[in-house]
């Protein structure tokens, strides 16, 4: 459960959900922005220090998209989503090398076999290496097409136990329109599920918003690209939107 003292973070366990589209750096065309790793590296080293215990599903949307490569080029969708699977591990092992540079312990888990490169996923390993203070990196979704990585970070949040779900985007938080389009678009600072989906914010898809909802875990959105965001959220402090 989340610790209550305001001088220990709030919550003791959690998964971070960071876009593909998030690595990759759209002015030098860099498909993973080794400037976007190093800040990785940092925030999540401030969680090491403070003992949250911290998993990451990362998507492969700056590589590949499945649904978007169906629909521009006629790729099959089930193979499109298998291509998109794929992106994510090359994502995954990249941030598993630079969090490595860093001085973390990581362990990259996957949902695909490929014991060459990665650990199968198994819920009692994984939450065993979250005690013995490893970042875990989720790869692969949940390795099956038609399902996005966002239903994969609900999917692995449950299944490990952990308090809440910290998904980092381009925005501060949950508007009601997009704010890059219109100025009077207004941010939620805390929303239900429910009226996230009537409303199709479109933040998380369906089915991802309906696993938290089931099993009452929290979703906490933010920007990725404010510094020390991640450890604000955390500590409890009011940063992005949180949907319970």
């Amino acid at each position: 459960m989340p610790a209550t003292s305001p001088n220990q973070p709030k919550y003791r366990r959690v998964v971070l959900k960071i876009s593909g589209e998030a690595l990759r750096n759209d002015q030098t065309g860099q498909t993973i922005d080794s400037d976007v790793l190093d800040r990785l590296a940092d925030e999540l080293k401030s969680l090491k220090e403070i003992g949250t215990q911290v998993a990451v599903v990362v998507g492969g949307g700056n590589i590949f998209r499945g649904l978007a490569g169906a629909r521009s080029n006629g790729t099959d969708r089930t193979t499109g989503d298998n291509m998109g699977m794929l992106s994510t591990v090359i994502n995954g092992l990249a941030l598993m090398d630079r969090l490595e540079k860093s001085g973390l312990a990581v362990r990259v888990m996957t949902a695909i076999p490929m014991d060459r490169i990665a650990e199968p996923f198994i819920q009692r390993r994984a939450t065993r290496h979250l005690e013995q203070g490893r970042i875990l990196i989720f790869v692969a979704g949940t390795g099956n097409p038609y399902c996005t990585t966002d239903y994969a970070a609900a999917l692995r949040a449950n299944e490990i136990g952990a308090d809440a779900i910290l998904k980092a985007t381009k925005v501060d938080g949950i508007y009601d329109k997009d704010p890059h389009k219109h100025k009077d678009a207004k941010r939620f600072t805390h929303i239900t599920y429910q009226d996230a989906l009537t409303q199709r914010l479109g933040v998380m898809d369906a089915e991802a918003f309906s696993l938290c909802e089931a099993n009452k875990l929290p979703i906490i959105v933010f920007s990725m690209s404010d510094r020390g965001a991640v450890k604000k959220v955390i500590m409890g402090e009011a940063v992005g939107t949180f949907v319970g």
